[in-house]
């Protein structure tokens, strides 16, 4: 049995703190969808503004800039074991920028996935190029694949149209980065915003599903998953991180913060006619735990 670092008292948010590589294999339950953030290898002395002020844009250790094969070699490593714990009609979504993104589409290719959009997210609120020598940065990318290449996935593609307007939905997401409102128990150097990970899980799974981030960070996809009604398993190497994770966690239990996030994320708001495709389970019976966590 794996001992998990922190588990809500209704079962809907799991999290385990240790190296991802080792503790995959460990278990053989199967999930609806990932969501993946691994590190994008460009911490290397690099610079960048952040309010205002020069900042050097190092995460860590973890996020060291790596070889064209080592980076292959990593990629091809946690897909491989992250395909294994997908449920065949699942999905998965990764996100990078150009520094890593090539390599996980190619590694994806021949795991057998079948890559089904490379979502554009421009940022409304970049960071400014303070080189002045290229165009400023803001964008990422983001991979949805399926498992496999024949069994068909889900896509709630009514929600996507009614939260577009009534339009189809394209790739190119104009979101803005991390609020103020989201850091409150720290931020997390590479944080994503909770409507970016709100759109994915609502466009990708339905009500109950469980969701797995194998790069945990912060657990920004575990509280969107939470405040959608899904179930997830998180996995943090370092422990400073998993912290901010339960504090964020313990943070929506509060009935009143959690209807207030709620109301804060835009693609919500707009599916709150649409009651039976989204829904607040903040007091729902709890869940069945995980059968390898202790």
């Amino acid at each position: 049995m794996i001992v998990p670092y922190y588990k809500s008292a209704n079962h809907d948010f799991n999290l385990i703190c240790g190296d991802t590589f080792r503790l995959l294999p460990q278990f053989s339950f199967r999930f609806d969808m990932i969501f993946a953030d691994p590190p994008y290898f460009l911490s290397s002395g690099g610079i960048s503004v952040q309010s205002g002020k020069v900042v050097c844009v190092d995460k860590g250790a973890w996020d060291k800039s790596l070889s064209p094969e080592e980076m292959n070699a990593f990629n091809m490593e946690w897909l491989s074991l992250c395909r294994e714990k997908l449920k065949d009609n699942g999905t998965i979504w990764i996100s990078g920028t150009y520094h890593n993104i090539f390599s996980v589409a190619d590694c994806l290719n021949h795991l057998g996935y079948k890559i089904l959009n490379v979502i554009t997210w421009v940022k409304t609120n970049p960071p400014p190029n303070i080189s002045c020598r290229y165009f400023t940065y803001s964008t990422e990318f983001i991979v949805w694949a399926r498992k496999s290449k024949k069994v068909p996935h889900y896509y709630n593609y009514d929600l996507m149209k009614h939260i577009n307007g009534g339009t189809q939905m394209t790739d190119v997401w104009r979101l803005p980065a991390v609020a103020p409102w989201e850091k409150k128990c720290t931020k997390h150097p590479t944080q994503k915003p909770l409507g970016l990970l709100s759109r994915i899980i609502m466009a990708s799974t339905e009500a109950d599903a469980w969701i797995l981030d194998p790069f945990a960070g912060s657990s920004t996809t575990g509280i969107a998953a939470n405040l959608l009604g899904r179930r997830f398993l998180g996995i943090e190497r370092e422990e400073v991180f998993a912290a901010i994770s339960k504090a964020r966690r313990e943070e929506i239990e509060d009935g009143r913060t959690f209807a207030s996030y709620r109301r804060k994320i835009p693609d919500i708001v707009k599916t709150e006619d649409m009651q039976t495709e989204i829904y607040c389970c903040h007091e729902t019976v709890p869940v069945m735990p995980l059968p390898f966590l202790s």
